[in-house]
């Protein structure tokens, strides 16, 4: 997961591959909650693991559920007849699948709970949810603003006695959550007698409805419904364990991946995305983004867990939709309609505004941003697309810290002017999919080269520290081109090959497969830290002598240039900039003073518990400079157009800050840029 203050996502042109996603949030909170009010262990298989279901964990733990994680699944001990410990308060984030059933279903169990979460929490409505539990006489009171949490439930000496006998009246117009809340909550009572719901006015997102039907269906209760409109609870129900329960992926993250196969060309050799996980049969409403995709133009099939969609008609079609039944799935719609032959009109979607975000605002900005036109109303959006490439704008997209809004805007990086996009906080992801960016990055490939920035310089000059806080700093992949020629010649000694001219071809297709990555500090082969092992005596001698061997030279250019892969990489050596990656955007020259560097080195060496004049120290560096600079091939040098940084008198955030700068220079929205 990336947690970078911003991710740039260069254009990008074509996609293909498989793609599996995580479990769907809608469905891994309503079974945890479900699980822990009944009889039984129930297992888990597929839970989403994510800040939504993470923050519904810890609620359950703490109120005396036994949860266990054993890498296979999940278990839940239900509750059954006990009832949860009392005196609790319970952080819940910003989940709404967390907030609206715990207070539903805490109210009716019995006890004195805090519920809070974060800022954006404490603005979305739960007054609808309130009033219908104090209809039947739970005591629940607000501890800020009046119909929005934090919230107390006042029943220390136990829940007091319920008015069951008439149907409880909830408004169905504001958010599917409080009926689901109710729906949930209301078998812990209908014991003796049957319980009823009924909604007031239009019930919006029927679809989540069905998921909650469905899913109490699987734990033992029949609700009966009554067009949408009345929801009957037989006396008698109780909550049972299914034993074993699989979560389906969820179908709002497909969404992004029938978007993306919908939009981009395939990669050669490629049919399309093939999405793992959910099919057309799934539970979930928002299955039905396969629908208005195909009403677009994508060629979409599919089976009981599997999805395959490939770009149809181009530009996409413009739709006029109503979309009550995916209103989480239709924020993707709208990034869809940048690319479309006309204005598209995306009705009935005012549950957006008191999503994580005011979602119509949001998307309205941002799309305006992008080049777009909008028009925005109290529940619609009308989308008109940049009417040509060169109307479209590169822009610094804010996320509002809502997943969504960053997740479909990444598709915005198809745009025909070739021009990158920038997430911001694309840690928000973490809510529901923290992989997503991963996933993305593994099906699609760039318009032109993915962008570089080169370090090089002399032995001791921080360029290997430098790389790697600035590729930290931008969620770019790492190249320590001065490791990889140790790392062979440690694959090589562990293979048992004398590393002779003989055994050339042989250790440079042991080069070629090695499973190498850098991480910071840390050297990893095939995932073992060997960043120790390589900096022996013993390493160094047998790097001087692989590296001598042309074929494992050739070898190792492939291994670096196989390294430049999406978003980014930072790449430092002696000849990034000059042979390795002569197009790089950026290259930076670090250097600093033989003094300063021995005493760097002098330092490094006594955190190792070695010691060393100061002065051999020089001498050593001075006259591996002059070898470097006057070698044959690829002298040490600053290429043409790198830009010279002598860190002497820097400290390290300092050096990292002024290459960061030179970096938000080259990119076209850096007005807008965090740092």
């Amino acid at each position: 997961m990336y947690s970078t203050a911003f991710l740039d996502i260069p254009a990008l042109a074509t996609a293909g591959g498989s793609v599996q996603l995580p479990g769907s949030k809608s469905i891994s909170n309503r079974v945890l909650l479900l699980a822990a009010l009944s009889r039984g262990t129930t297992t888990i298989h597929d839970l989403l693991d994510s800040d939504d279901t993470r923050v519904m964990l810890d609620a359950l733990r703490a109120l005396g559920c036994g949860v266990e994680d054993d890498g296979q699944a999940t278990h839940i001990a239900g509750l059954g007849d006990t009832r949860p410990m009392a005196a609790q308060t319970l952080f819940l984030g910003n989940a709404g699948t967390a907030m609206r059933p715990l207070t539903a279903a805490l109210a009716l169990l019995g006890g004195e709970y805090t519920l809070d979460g974060v800022a954006r929490m404490r603005e979305r409505p739960i007054g609808d949810l309130v009033d219908a539990l104090r209809q039947l006489g739970c005591r629940i009171d607000y501890l800020g603003s009046e119909g929005y949490p934090p919230l107390r439930i006042n029943h220390a000496e136990g829940v007091p006695t319920l008015e069951l006998d008439q149907p409880i009246r909830v408004r169905g117009d504001v958010s599917s959550q409080f009926l689901t809340a109710l729906l949930m909550a209301l078998p812990l009572v209908a014991d003796t007698q049957e319980v009823a719901v009924e909604v007031v006015g239009e019930l919006i997102s029927r679809p989540y409805i069905a998921i909650t039907l469905a899913l109490l269906d699987r734990f033992g209760i029949a609700v009966e419904n009554e067009n949408w409109q009345r929801f009957r609870i037989p006396a008698g129900s109780r909550y049972q364990s299914p034993g074993n329960i699989h979560v389906e992926a969820d179908a709002s993250s497909a969404s992004y991946f029938i978007a993306l196969g919908s939009i981009a060309p395939s990669a050669v050799g490629k049919k399309g995305i093939k999405i793992q996980g959910v099919g057309l049969d799934s539970i979930q409403g928002d299955i039905r983004f396969v629908d208005a995709a195909r009403a677009m133009g994508a060629e979409i099939s599919g089976g009981p867990n599997w999805l395959q969609v490939e770009r149809g008609a181009w530009p996409l079609k413009a739709i006029d939709l109503d979309c009550n039944h995916i209103p989480d799935a239709a924020m993707t719609l709208a990034v869809m309609a940048l690319y479309a032959d006309g204005p598209t009109m995306l009705r009935n979607i005012a549950s957006w505004r008191v999503k994580e975000t005011d979602r119509i605002a949001a998307m309205a900005a941002e799309l305006r941003k992008l080049g777009a036109g909008v028009e925005e109303g109290p529940d619609f959006l009308r989308i008109i697309p940049p009417a040509a490439a060169q109307a479209w704008r590169a822009a610094s997209i804010h996320t509002y810290d809502d997943h969504r809004v960053a997740m479909c805007f990444s598709l915005a990086a198809f745009n025909p002017a070739a021009l990158p996009v920038r997430i911001e906080d694309p840690r928000c992801v973490a809510k529901t999919f923290p992989d997503y960016f991963e996933t993305l990055f593994s099906v699609v490939q760039a318009a032109a080269q993915v962008p570089v920035i080169c370090i090089d310089g002399p032995t001791a000059s921080g360029k290997g520290t430098l790389a790697a806080q600035v590729a930290q700093r931008l969620g770019y992949r790492l190249l320590d081109s001065g490791a990889i020629y140790r790392v062979a010649g440690l694959a090589a000694r562990g293979a048992g090959l004398d590393i002779a001219p003989a055994n050339a071809v042989t250790i440079a297709n042991l080069a070629r497969s090695m499973a190498l990555r850098f991480d910071g500090a840390q050297v990893l082969l095939a995932g073992v830290d060997v960043s120790d092992a390589i900096r022996t005596e013993q390493a160094g001698m047998d790097a001087s002598r692989v590296s001598a061997l042309p074929e494992v030279r050739a070898a190792v250019i492939d291994v670096q240039l196989a390294f430049r892969s999406l978003p980014g990489l930072v790449a430092d050596g002696r000849d990034m900039g000059t042979v390795i990656f002569p197009g790089a955007l950026l290259k930076v020259y670090l250097t600093a003073s033989a003094a300063q560097r021995a005493e760097r080195r002098h330092q490094q060496l006594l955190a190792r518990g070695l010691d060393a004049k100061i002065a051999d120290l020089r001498a050593d560096l001075e006259a591996r400079d002059a070898r470097d600079m006057t070698r044959s091939v690829a002298p040490l040098k600053p290429a043409q157009d790198a830009l010279v940084l002598d860190n002497s008198e820097l400290t390290i955030e300092q050096a990292v800050d002024q290459v960061l700068a030179w970096w938000q220079q080259r990119q076209p929205f850096a007005q807008s840029a965090a740092g």
